[in-house]
């Protein structure tokens, strides 16, 4: 019996290609976006699960009563040891690193790359697996080195490297041989070796050299990533007095006062990191499929209903031939559950065929299709079950009970066939699309701020060049030398030799207060370490004196610049009043002399409010790691061209790997950017979506009405007024769904804006284009389909019927 209904099915889906076309089409759409949506988000979800005992995995996270005074992200370097040395009833395991990014050389191969310097725990804590070498052992000789399966293939062309040595560079330009003693496969994506963006290390060293000059056995060291495995069945709010007491009892009283840590499960962390910037993307992804589904859904129900309706004489001829009502209801729920099938294939196709152009979009790797269909069916199965069963409701249950008389003459009772019923459901289609449209304009707005020329500097024709590092008074002066020649060629119009660039990464945060007050009205304030030559080359205007004195001459070491948040910290009304002045830091060794006061600029992102800034000379600290190279405008790839061929004969064998400020700005807004686009391919789809149920119901309404339009036509009704009769009737719909849409539109995006300390204006720009958009694609649609009926021979229309 069900072959033969399915059977039966088919025959009426292929009989009326255009409606199943428009049908299936309209909810392969959205299902297809919504899996796609459905497989990033199980992927982002699944972000440290494949770690080993992950659900005992903790990161230690720090709150500080100052935010200014450290990052929340870091630790106390001893913290985490010390727990599981004193408390190894509550800590099983637990590892530390601190990352540095070194030139790594393998004959004539050499790039930049960032190296995790950590305990010798890493792998038997996580476990990473190891194709080769023993992972107890791995990271505890001096010198030795752990990498990635695809670090190993790019230098080595093979993974069967153990034994095989790299040669790294520390910071006083120092190189050594490292010895592989493991090799990796290339972890999932995790919040230990990937754990901010820009920061996927892939190579690892044991804290057993000095080579690096890092100790994480300091307790003013407050710049370590630090992670304990809890024993079974201890829960994270037991360490917390322990922290405290081992902080109380070891740091400083400042920090002991000021400092608060506190755990994170690790499953939890990667979502929570960054004011849970990646859950908040989730769910606007969430609410985004979700809507296009529903249009998806409510098109294809909407457009079964008008279809079944036009079958009243095939009802009343199969119940005169003796046909039972519950042999419909099943043909009916066959029918449409099969339509559906068929959408939802469709839909794993267009997941199939999208996969790849959303994964570079999304910048994760989605599963294919046969791995997301393997792990999803029972979901899949739901959702054909109940779309279908929804779909079929209306025909399987009121049609079939119609009397067989009245089924015969092939007219509904009820006023104008539903229609009111089916209005209802395409203006809710309407409010969606107008929604996700609306929204995605102002995702693009506050994007396109990220971008903008209103950053405080300039940053067309910037690139970012890491350069070796050498950080001692003579490494200085080389780096200096080389600046000046490369500055000379003709391409280059600026460089800065610094330890930054502005992507929200600093030295970190220190406290500075006026000479002559006390050091407990120090400031905290972020350091930034450049030579003479930054705002220059950035173009960041000054608001008082000069960046730190002439260029190239400047002598004197202690030389600071402040930016205007500071020196309003500072007390100063005026930038003006500032220069000259003094400061101190807080433990009192050292006074700097403010030369300048720049304008207050965007450093970082624009989640966070602009902080107090301070510049500070490289010889006073020698440390930095890129040259920022201001082009001039013109042939830009000739340019870099230039500039590789004389950094090649400056600096022979160092990585050239250049980087524009846009890329920068880029990776520091992507949530954002995945968001943007996301919503650029939902407002597509989703009038894709609209206009299909459109072109349904108007069809189906204009094939009703052809009667009716051939007497309009005899009395004398002009083919504008017969458009606009069935214009009317759909832009009026639209009207008041754009009137219910704007309202939540609007707060929605309120709410969602909120995240930035610094936005674009709420106008009602694009809600009201979103509007006009709509109508007129929607007036168009209408047009064609209405205006072949409306210029036919009305005769030919009263015989329609």
């Amino acid at each position: 019996m069900l072959l033969t209904n399915i059977k039966l099915a088919w025959r009426y889906i292929t009989k009326d290609r255009l409606y199943s076309f428009v049908n299936i089409i309209g909810l392969s759409a959205g299902i297809g976006f919504a899996l796609l949506i459905a497989a990033y988000i199980r992927v982002e979800l699944g972000v440290n699960a494949q770690l080993q005992d992950a659900s005992n995995q903790y990161i230690i996270q720090s709150k500080w009563k100052d935010p200014d005074e450290g990052i929340g992200l870091t630790s106390i370097g001893p913290l985490a040891k010390t727990l599981k040395e004193q408390y190894p009833t509550l800590v099983k395991n637990y590892y530390r690193w601190d990352g540095v990014t070194t030139a790594v050389s393998k004959g004539d191969k050499s790039y930049r790359e960032g190296i995790q310097i950590g305990d010798s725990t890493l792998l038997m804590m996580y476990g990473f697996h190891l194709l080769s070498g023993n992972p107890a052992t791995a990271l505890r000789e001096p010198f030795s080195l752990v990498l990635t399966k695809s670090k190993a293939l790019k230098y080595f062309g093979r993974h069967d490297v153990v034994g095989q040595t790299l040669s790294l560079e520390n910071f006083s330009g120092a190189k050594r041989d490292f010895i592989i003693t493991g090799v990796i496969e290339d972890p999932a994506k995790n919040s230990v070796t990937f754990i901010t963006q820009g920061n996927d290390n892939q190579l690892f060293t044991g804290l057993n050299t000095s080579f690096f000059g890092r100790d994480l056995e300091q307790w003013n060291n407050r710049y370590i990533v630090s992670y304990v495995q809890l024993q079974k069945g201890v829960p994270s709010s037991s360490l917390l007095q322990p922290m405290k007491d081992l902080l109380r009892k070891n740091a400083d009283p400042t920090m002991a006062t000021d400092l608060q840590p506190y755990l994170v499960p690790l499953k939890e962390y990667y979502l929570s990191a960054d004011n849970g910037l990646i859950r908040k993307l989730l769910y606007s992804l969430s609410a985004i499929a979700i809507f296009i589904v529903g249009m998806a859904v409510i098109n294809f129900i909407n457009l079964s209903v008008s279809r079944a309706s036009g079958r009243l004489k095939e009802i009343g001829i199969r119940k005169v031939l003796g046909g039972m009502r519950r042999q419909l209801i099943i043909q009916f729920l066959v029918e449409s559950t099969l339509l559906v099938l068929l959408a939802t294939l469709a839909g794993l196709g267009l997941y199939a065929g999208a996969r790849n152009v959303f994964s570079n979009m999304l910048n994760e790797n989605l599963p294919s299709a046969g791995v997301f269909l393997l792990n999803s069916w029972p979901y899949l199965v739901l959702l054909v079950l109940a779309v279908g069963a929804a779909a079929g409701m209306y025909p399987a249950l009121v049609l079939s009970a119609m009397n067989s008389v009245v089924s015969l003459k092939g007219k509904l009772k009820s006023v104008k066939d539903k229609l009111v019923v089916r209005r209802s459901l395409v203006g809710f289609q309407f409010m969606m699309a107008i929604i996700v449209m609306a929204g995605a304009m102002v995702v693009s707005s506050q994007v396109q701020l990220f971008f903008s020329s209103d950053l405080g500097y300039n940053k067309d024709y910037m690139i970012s060049l890491p350069v070796p590092r050498n950080w001692t008074p003579e490494g200085v002066m080389r780096m200096e030398a080389i600046r000046g020649q490369l500055v000379q060629l003709p391409q280059v119009e600026n460089i800065s030799l610094s330890y930054e660039v502005p992507n929200g990464n600093n030295a970190g945060a220190f406290a500075l207060y006026k000479k002559g007050s006390v050091p407990s009205a120090a400031i905290q304030t972020q350091s930034i370490y450049t030579d003479e030559y930054y705002a220059d080359a950035y173009r960041i205007p000054l608001a008082a004196g000069g960046f730190y004195g002439p260029k190239g001459a400047v002598t004197d070491s202690l030389n600071v610049v402040i930016n205007e948040k500071m020196s309003r910290a500072l007390g100063f009304k005026e930038s003006r009043e500032a220069i000259g002045q003094q400061v101190m830091n807080q433990g009192g060794d050292r006074v700097f002399t403010i030369t300048g006061v720049t304008k207050d600029f965007h450093f970082g992102s624009m989640q966070a409010a602009i902080q107090p800034m301070t510049f500070y000379q490289l010889k006073a600290f020698n440390a930095f790691r890129i040259f920022s190279v201001r082009l001039r405008p013109g042939d830009v790839a000739g340019s870099i061209r230039a500039i590789q061929k004389k950094w090649n004969t400056l600096l022979p064998g160092a990585p050239f790997e250049y980087t524009f400020m846009d890329d920068t700005l880029k990776n520091l807004y992507r949530t954002e950017i995945q968001l943007k686009k996301a919503s650029y391919i939902a407002t597509i789809i989703s009038f894709i979506i609209v206009l299909l149920g459109i072109l349904g119901l108007v069809s189906q309404n204009v094939q009703k009405r052809t009667k009716e339009i051939g007497i309009r036509k005899v009395l004398g009704s002009s083919v504008k007024s017969i458009i606009g009769l069935f214009m009317k009737e759909i832009l009026w719909t639209m009207l008041i769904a754009g009137l219910v849409a704007c309202p939540v539109a609007w707060v929605l995006m309120h709410q969602w804006l909120q995240g930035y300390a610094y936005r674009i204006q709420l106008t009602p720009a694009p809600f009201i284009l979103a509007i006009v958009i709509l109508g007129a694609l929607t007036a168009l649609l209408v047009t064609i389909q209405t205006i072949k009926t409306a210029l036919a021979n009305p005769v030919e229309s009263l015989r329609s019927e």
